[in-house]
C-alpha cells in the first residue's frame, strides 16, 4: 500500500502511516508509553508468552488449569480488553459470579505481571493507547494535530477498543473516511460490529 501511495502522490508518500491498528499503536507507545510505565523497549507478548504467564499466575492463586482453563481465562481478558473493561470494572461487574471473580483475579495478576516485564499483549496495544490518549491530552492533541484527515478500511471488523481508538483521533478536525461490509465481517466473534460506522455517521456527520 505505501509503494502505491508513492507511485500515485509521489514523496509526499513518506508522510502518511499507511498501517495496521496494531503497529500503529506500536509506534505510538514506544514514543510515549513511558507516560504508562514502560520502556521503548517493552516486548509484545506472543500466544505461549501469554500461556506461560497465565499459567504462572494461576499457580500463585492456587487455581487449577483442570478447574479454569488458562487458553479461556486468556480468551475473557481478551474479550474484556476488547470492550475496554480493566480488571477493577471486571471484578465489579462479575462479583456475584464464582467463575468470573476467579478470573477477575487472575486479569488482575497478568496485567501486573506484564507491567513488571515490561511487556504487553496485542489486546494491550490498543487498550494501552487509548489510555495514554485519555490520561495524556498533550499526546492526544499532537497525534490529532498529525493526523488530519484519515481513512479506515475494512472496518466492518472493528471493536469497541477500535472504535475509540478512531474516534479519538478524528475528534479535533472530523475528517474521516471508513469503508466496510457487514457481510465480509470475520471477527463479530472479537466483537466486531457493523454500529460502529453507524456510531461515525451520527458522530462526524
Amino acid at each position: 500500500l505505501k509503494e502505491r501511495l508513492k507511485n500515485t502522490i509521489g514523496p509526499e508518500a513518506n508522510d502518511i502511516w499507511a498501517q495496521t491498528f496494531h503497529s500503529m499503536c506500536s509506534r505510538m507507545l514506544r514514543r510515549f508509553g513511558d507516560r504508562l510505565g514502560y520502556t521503548q523497549h517493552f516486548t509484545i507478548y506472543d500466544t505461549d508468552d501469554q500461556k506461560r504467564v497465565m499459567k504462572r499466575v494461576q499457580k500463585n492463586l492456587g487455581i487449577d488449569d483442570k478447574f479454569l482453563n488458562h487458553r479461556a481465562i486468556l480468551t475473557e481478558i481478551s474479550r474484556a480488553k476488547d470492550s475496554l473493561i480493566d480488571p477493577r470494572e471486571y471484578k465489579h461487574t462479575n462479583q456475584n459470579d464464582f467463575r468470573k471473580s476467579k478470573i477477575a483475579e487472575c486479569y488482575r495478576d497478568y496485567q501486573q505481571e506484564l507491567l513488571r516485564s515490561d511487556a504487553m499483549d496485542f489486546d494491550d496495544m490498543l487498550c494501552n493507547t487509548v489510555k495514554l490518549f485519555e490520561t495524556a491530552p498533550d499526546i492526544l492533541d499532537y497525534y490529532r494535530n498529525q493526523f488530519k484527515y484519515i481513512m479506515v478500511d475494512e472496518y466492518q471488523d472493528t471493536n469497541k477498543v477500535q472504535y475509540k481508538f478512531v474516534s479519538l483521533l478524528a475528534s479535533k478536525y472530523g475528517n474521516i473516511c471508513v469503508v466496510g461490509d457487514d457481510d465480509q465481517s470475520i471477527y463479530k466473534f472479537r466483537g466486531a460490529t457493523i454500529e460502529n460506522i453507524l456510531s461515525f455517521e451520527n458522530t462526524f456527520k
